[in-house]
């Protein structure tokens, strides 16, 4: 049996996001023969916060079988690879970031903050480089969840900050540099001023993703966005009640408008189940979101149901995948994490030229 064999049996497999073949997408980086008639076969995901490692080890394995070879390993790496959009933007402002997420909501009070927060520190979790943005310049709260309220970033030169370091997370804020009892009393042209330097002032080094917080509605901040960073996508987070999903549905079209792809809607506060007689009640109904997902034909990314540990963790400065993994809800935002980042990785495979990936590498070549 030799390394070519193995390659050839497996030239045909698919990656589950795009449909095409790994070695086509550069995936499939080679394979090394191991003594005793084994194989190590390598296998480069686009992120490392893949859903799908698990279907693809058993699709090798169950691919090579026939082979009837003795033992078979696959060793995964992850590259992450930048939005093809960076490179058509000279100007961008964070030009180190391979992929700007959004997370936005329509109206208020839905929690976006708080699947901001877990997302990007579930993202860190599964060794991503993450950066998190508070652009919600009023109301901004990413300081108290992230544990770093009346922190402030440092500063060598006077004109480039450092950002602050949470859960494996860069964070950057507003809130870091005005008194938190202050009200900010800002027209559009200062909005626009302050999210420019939060963005290009802050030393945000090599990111794989940057997570943006964006305050509520479609408003001056959003066209900012629009205007002066290259942006993967955006992700619209709701509650399922009606009111919320009506204003929910206008963010979607405000990101349509300014040509930002929505990667997904997440259904925030899905139900509450009773921790005593584990009964659970839809205090603000339930399958909304999905629904509109569906009719607006958009990809739902999950639901989080209601828990208080989520708001003792937001609280305590200690987003829930972090205080406490184990949880379903934490479980869930992990979820939607990995969701997000295979939807940006989708849309990034899909820039790829066809044929790309077929130059492999063979390792470790025995006969």
């Amino acid at each position: 049996m030799t390394s070519e064999q193995v390659l050839a049996t497996l030239k045909d497999l698919k990656d589950p996001s795009s449909g095409r073949t790994l070695s086509d997408l550069g995936m499939l980086k080679g394979a090394e023969m191991l003594d005793g008639s084994g194989v190590r076969v390598r296998v480069e995901l686009p992120t490392p916060a893949s859903p799908h490692k698990a279907r693809l080890e058993e699709a090798i394995r169950s691919t090579l079988a026939p082979l009837e070879l003795a033992r078979v390993e696959v060793a995964f790496s992850s590259s992450v690879r930048a939005s093809p959009v960076k490179a058509m933007n000279a100007n961008d402002l964070v030009p180190s970031v391979k992929n700007v997420i959004l997370i936005g909501s329509g109206k208020g009070g839905v929690g976006k903050s708080t699947i901001s927060a877990n997302v990007a520190v579930a993202l860190a979790q599964m060794g991503a480089k993450v950066g998190l943005l508070d652009a919600d310049i009023y109301g901004p709260s990413l300081p108290l969840m992230m544990g770093l309220f009346g922190a402030r970033p440092t500063s060598e030169d006077g004109k480039s900050v450092n950002p602050l370091l949470a859960f494996g997370v860069k964070v950057i804020s507003i809130g870091f540099f005005v008194d938190p009892d202050q009200a900010m009393i800002w027209r559009g042209p200062m909005l626009h001023g302050a999210l420019v330097q939060l963005l290009r002032d802050v030393k945000w080094g090599d990111l794989d993703y940057l997570v943006l917080d964006l305050p509520p509605g479609t408003g001056d901040i959003q066209l900012t966005i629009a205007q002066q960073i290259s942006v993967s996508g955006a992700v619209v987070v709701t509650t399922p009640q009606d009111v919320a999903l009506s204003d929910a549905i206008k963010a979607k079209t405000m990101f349509d408008k300014v040509n930002i792809p929505v990667l997904g809607f997440v259904e925030n506060m899905s139900g509450f189940i009773c921790p005593h007689c584990h009964q659970e009640t839809d205090i603000f109904s339930k399958g909304g979101a999905e629904q509109a997902a569906s009719k607006l034909s958009v990809p739902f990314l999950g639901r989080v149901p209601i828990n208080p540990a989520i708001r003792v963790g937001s609280d305590d400065g200690r987003p829930v995948v972090a205080a406490d993994p184990g949880l379903p809800e934490s479980q869930a935002l992990t979820k939607i994490a990995q969701n997000i980042a295979d939807r940006v990785a989708l849309a990034n495979l899909t820039a790829v030229p066809r044929g790309a990936g077929r130059g492999l590498v063979q390792l470790g070549k025995k006969s």
